[in-house]
């Protein structure tokens, strides 16, 4: 394990994968030249410009949802792409995203005159990746809905009271991380709990809905238009009652799920430890240095965490493909990654599923090194 140059905080380091679906694939193409002269605005951090570019599409005719999921989607999915090939600086990307939220923010939001019905729409907690979230809320408010935005990393039981007071008919909840999916797992039963059904979406949810299903949603779109087609199309089917309902997860009764997350901190430890006994060079690492290697075997741990409790290898073979990617873009070497794996896999001896995911992502990760 080689120390990087890379964010350490988890979001920073997943930000071009949360861009990845913010422009639908059905995408106006007369968006295309307005998105390169918003890019421009953008990489440029001028955000008057920016705004100016927003009010000129819509003065030419694209309409505000096209605006908004076409224009504005698709440059924070170039934002964070740059990004990950080491284009744009962290202090560049998190200006970007300012101000493609503030360009949301100068879209005209006209008022139904009898709105559909209300929805809510949030980030399940821990999750701070709003824009998504914020995307889907702009556009069903554009399709005639009364919508409570409530933005990032929202806790559960505050989510459920909120329900409450607002009397929304269904929730749209916002994952990006996959480590989020517990706690989504979690926000999607307690709603559920008072009888309001749930649909989600969100990078942390895969392409096909299989996760969303195994969790108990009861809807999942892609992205912002086919969720507010699904909403438009009638209402979700409400809820299971709780004495209905089938355990989706009975992998995790081997508690694999829970030992690895209650000894994360020792695991990380542990293998930095044995990391520097291995690989004596690792000994001269400064301060960052080591920080920064903490900070990646930590992020290996939780990714590993949430493939044993969706038992999905994908969400643990992707993440390392695409740490792999950005790695390399950065001037380190993909084998860097190797060592940790190995050490994880002698600390984890008792842990077959654990095992087998980590030698499932050492295999494809060698295979491209």
């Amino acid at each position: 394990m080689t120390a990087t140059s890379r964010p350490g905080r988890e979001g920073e380091s997943a930000r071009h994968r949360v861009g990845a679906r913010l422009a639908s694939p059905d995408r106006d193409e007369r968006a295309v030249e307005w998105t390169d002269k918003l890019w421009t605005a953008v990489r440029a951090a001028d955000e008057y410009s920016a705004v100016d570019v927003i009010h000129n599409c819509l003065e030419a005719g694209l309409t505000a949802e096209t605006v908004l999921l076409d224009v504005i989607g698709a440059v924070q999915h170039k934002v964070g792409a740059e990004w990950a090939a080491n284009r744009m600086s962290v202090a560049d990307e998190h200006a970007a995203t300012a101000i493609n939220d503030r360009v949301i923010a100068a879209l005209p939001m006209p008022r139904p005159a009898t709105p559909r019905g209300t929805l809510t729409v949030a980030c399940v907690d821990k999750e701070w990746h709003a824009l998504p979230a914020r995307l889907l809320a702009e556009t069903l408010r554009l399709r005639g809905w009364q919508v409570s935005y409530l933005g990032a990393q929202v806790p559960t039981a505050h989510l459920v009271s909120q329900i409450h007071r607002s009397g929304a008919t269904a929730v749209c909840l916002s994952a990006a991380l996959p480590t989020r999916l517990p706690l989504a797992h979690a926000a999607i039963t307690a709603v559920q709990a008072v009888g309001t059904p749930v649909m989600v979406g969100g990078l942390a949810f895969g392409t096909d809905g299989r996760r969303a299903h195994r969790l108990g949603a009861d809807a999942w779109a892609p992205e912002a238009r086919t969720a507010a087609d699904r909403l438009a199309a009638g209402p979700l089917t409400g809820p299971r009652p709780p004495h209905q309902a089938v355990d989706d997860l009975p992998h995790l009764a081997d508690q694999e799920y829970t030992m690895v997350t209650r000894s994360a901190r020792s695991l990380v430890r542990e293998t930095l430890h044995r990391l520097e006994q291995r690989f004596p060079t690792m000994r001269d690492y400064d301060d960052e240095q080591r920080e920064r290697t903490a900070e990646d075997l930590a992020h290996i741990v939780d990714f590993l965490a949430a493939a044993l409790y969706v038992d999905d290898a994908d969400i643990f073979t992707g993440f390392l493909a695409w740490t792999a990617d950005v790695l390399t873009a950065r001037g380190v070497p993909a084998r860097s990654l190797l060592p940790g794996l190995d050490l994880l896999t002698e600390q984890l001896h008792d842990f077959p599923r654990a095992r087998g995911l980590l030698g499932t992502a050492r295999a494809e990760l060698a295979a491209h090194c």
